[in-house]
């Protein structure tokens, strides 16, 4: 009886969540609000935007500290993929006017979250966001996507060669067009090219020790891009 009720409510839980998505597929409206309270910058504010999934968004819940007194902000929705990212980059990124945007994706799309991806597509919309940025005066940083042995949610995928092969992509199109490449992947990754649970319990979410790996990796791709 119980193993009925856990599926039928999984199954109730997936039903809400699509019906919503089908409503606000990129979820527009989470920021929408905040981004009208955020406002624009003020003279010398050297504002960064953080562009992510859940990655992104636990790091502001996880280690509030790491943005606190910043002028970093953080717009992070957790189960995105590339497209939807895409699809709010204006809202969420180019509207706020920061010097840098921190563009962290890719994960979700290889777990097939909004249906099947290949590479070659969840580059073009990270490209794409990249090159939005440089047309609106805004500086990329593209991190390469998080080692990931395994997804709980979907088991049995095989992500971490897709991984690895994003990543070779995103460094290659980096370096000939002149943005700066935030290397996650390098620092993080375990022999089996997964993420140890030390740095993330379910191997794909990271711990505050996790967090304590990027942060400096993060603040010095930062640095580079604003000329310090």
């Amino acid at each position: 009886m119980m193993k009925l009720l856990k599926k039928v409510f999984v199954f109730t839980l997936f039903f809400m969540i699509t019906a919503s998505q089908a409503q606000d597929w990129a979820n527009l409206e989470q920021f929408r609000a905040d981004n009208t309270k955020v406002g624009l910058p003020t003279k010398g504010e050297n504002r960064v935007v953080f562009m992510g999934n859940s990655i992104t968004i636990g790091w502001l819940n996880s280690v509030p500290g790491f943005f606190k007194g910043k002028p970093y902000i953080n717009r992070g929705i957790s189960g995105q993929t590339t497209p939807q990212m895409l699809l709010r980059f204006r809202q969420d990124v180019i509207a706020l006017q920061p010097k840098v945007v921190v563009i962290l994706a890719g994960t979700n799309d290889i777990a097939g979250n909004t249906g099947p991806s290949t590479l070659e597509m969840i580059a073009d919309n990270i490209k794409s966001m990249a090159e939005l940025a440089k047309e609106h005066g805004i500086k990329a940083v593209l991190a390469s996507t998080l080692p990931a042995y395994d997804y709980p949610w979907r088991p049995g995928l095989e992500p971490s060669g897709k991984i690895i092969a994003l990543n070779k992509m995103l460094k290659s199109y980096a370096e000939a067009k002149g943005y700066i490449y935030l290397d996650y992947f390098s620092a993080m990754v375990d022999e089996r090219n997964g993420l140890p649970k030390k740095y993330a319990h379910d191997e794909v979410h990271p711990t505050k020790l996790g967090y304590s790996v990027m942060a400096p990796l993060a603040e010095a791709a930062i640095a580079k891009a604003l000329g310090n």
